[in-house]
């Protein structure tokens, strides 16, 4: 219960602070909760009356308006579910190589994939990006979104774990019956693999909505930057204005909470399931 405490803790002074006005969040000590008007009274020299001081939303208002918000959260809206869709359909079709398939050399390569997960993604940085500007495609969502589509190591390691609790009797029996590896594939184990797919996307989901490197690196214009850069835009821009600061930061993190609590049983299902069988 401590250790909850400690992680929510700074969530809950950006929210508090996003929500104070500036006089209030000036005064010291400072105060983590505002206060109602009622009980938050303070003098004021200028007048010599007391003024109180009530929550405000006046910073997500001008927050969104100095900086175009709803354009970054779409941007970003469209880079997290394409990235979502191209890591489960790949990584998900390379698991099933993995795990149901029998061939030989299966295994080894299996291993040599998964130690490319040792390989700092700063090695490849400067290769992949002279790469695709080879192609023209710098400064597109290409370079963010193209990549899911070829698989993850990490989560086709996780959809292989999963894959290898389902009855093979099942996969047999559509064999016998005539289907082919594809339709097993996509009609008997992943409407079974609900739990590796939650989790899968969950995880993809917040790696691409978190990503600051990569909008960096390959994305220039404005119109096309997605909310963590445009945070950091923001914070370059009006740096001194925190409560607007906190606002927007607060804008973003919000859907990651609401996503983790819709999605928390299934997630905590195939992370349970995934590591059962090696």
């Amino acid at each position: 219960m401590a250790l909850s405490f400690v992680y929510v803790l700074p969530f809950a002074w950006l929210v508090t602070t996003s929500l104070q006005p500036d006089e209030e969040r000036s005064k010291a000590p400072p105060a983590f909760i505002p206060a109602p008007a009622v009980v938050a009274k303070a003098l004021d020299d200028a007048t010599g009356h007391h003024v109180a001081y009530d929550p405000t939303v006046i910073h997500y208002v001008k927050g969104v308006t100095r900086v175009p918000v709803p354009l970054f959260f779409r941007n970003t809206l469209l880079v997290c579910m394409l990235t979502v869709i191209g890591t489960i359909l790949s990584s998900a079709l390379v698991a099933y190589g993995f795990s149901v398939l029998v061939w030989r050399g299966r295994d080894t390569i299996f291993y040599i994939m998964l130690a490319t997960m040792m390989l700092p993604g700063q090695v490849t940085m400067i290769p992949v990006f002279l790469i695709w500007r080879q192609f023209g495609l710098i400064d597109t969502f290409a370079p963010l979104v193209i990549p899911a589509f070829l698989g993850s190591p990490f989560f086709i390691f996780l959809f292989r774990q999963f894959f290898l609790t389902i009855p093979r009797d099942l996969v047999e029996a559509a064999r016998m019956d005539g289907a082919s590896e594809l339709r097993i594939w996509a009609g008997i184990v992943m409407p079974l693999s609900t739990p590796a797919i939650a989790t899968v996307g969950l995880f993809a989901f917040l790696g691409a909505w978190n990503d600051f490197l990569g909008p960096l690196i390959y994305l220039a214009d404005q119109s096309r930057y997605t909310l963590s850069l445009g945070l950091a835009m923001f914070r370059t821009q009006y740096g001194s204005e925190y409560g607007q600061m906190m606002a927007v930061a607060t804008l973003m993190v919000i859907p990651i909470i609401v996503l983790f609590f819709f999605a928390q049983k299934t997630f905590i299902q195939g992370i349970k399931t995934s590591g059962m069988k090696m």
